[in-house]
């Protein structure tokens, strides 16, 4: 209304100057830099009208083909994306992230858990540890224990193995090992030690593998610890 009423007094004031009244050539452009600030302002409070009334907040987000929206709400299928909320004044105050994925929140709780793991074993490192040397004892200590059960191992199945040659031969002599055709059948016993000794065999090879698995990373892991407890004490 403002800018109407003086658009209105200049373009009379116009006309005075025309017709010889007091107003000049000056008037006239004055006239022309209301009109332009008078279209301005038009534009610059159509613009706040459509962006939105003071407090009111609008959000942006882009949809598949990559455009970017707004609005003052975000349309259910653009919920689980990441969304950014704006004032009035067309400022990003806050940035509210994308709905994460099962997998992305099974790694973030995993990674948490690693953190708490690692935290765990320094304070148990520095409350159990006074000096490299502690560590390296107690490693020497558990790896001659571990190579012990190692040896005994072997040598039980040593003697598995030769017991099971002996039975082996032994079932030479009788059906369904032997080629003579009147050879005698197999004693049940013989076929029953054949079988126990067999078994036994396979349980000490697997007891024997995985004592062996056991020492390595026993010895790993106290290299580990060793690395670590230098680390936390600064020492070179």
């Amino acid at each position: 209304m403002e800018c109407r009423i003086e658009a209105q007094a200049l373009e009379n004031a116009g006309r005075s100057a025309h017709n010889g009244g007091p107003f000049g050539v000056k008037d006239a452009r004055l006239k022309t830099v209301a009109l332009i600030l008078c279209a301005m302002t038009l534009i610059a409070s159509t613009g706040v009208a459509a962006w939105g009334a003071p407090g009111r907040t609008m959000y942006k987000w882009v949809d598949e083909q990559g455009v970017t929206h707004y609005g003052d709400r975000i349309p259910p299928e653009y919920a689980s994306q990441e969304q950014h909320v704006i004032n009035s004044q067309g400022v990003e105050v806050k940035t509210l992230e994308a709905q994460k994925t099962p997998e992305q929140l099974a790694a973030e709780d995993q990674k948490k858990l690693d953190a708490e793991q690692r935290q765990n074993r320094d304070r148990n490192l520095l409350n159990t540890y006074v000096s490299v040397q502690e560590i390296e004892r107690l490693r020497d200590q558990r790896v001659t224990l571990l190579s012990d059960q190692i040896k005994v191992t072997s040598s039980f199945l040593e003697l598995l193995n030769a017991k099971l040659k002996k039975l082996r031969i032994n079932s030479m002599r009788f059906k369904p090992y032997s080629a003579d055709p009147n050879a005698p059948a197999m004693p049940d016993q013989l076929a029953d030690d054949l079988v126990r000794v067999g078994n036994d065999i396979r349980t000490q090879e697997q007891n024997l593998h995985e004592k062996r698995g056991e020492e390595a990373t026993m010895k790993k892991q106290f290299e580990s610890d060793i690395d670590r407890f230098k680390e936390l004490k600064g020492i070179h």
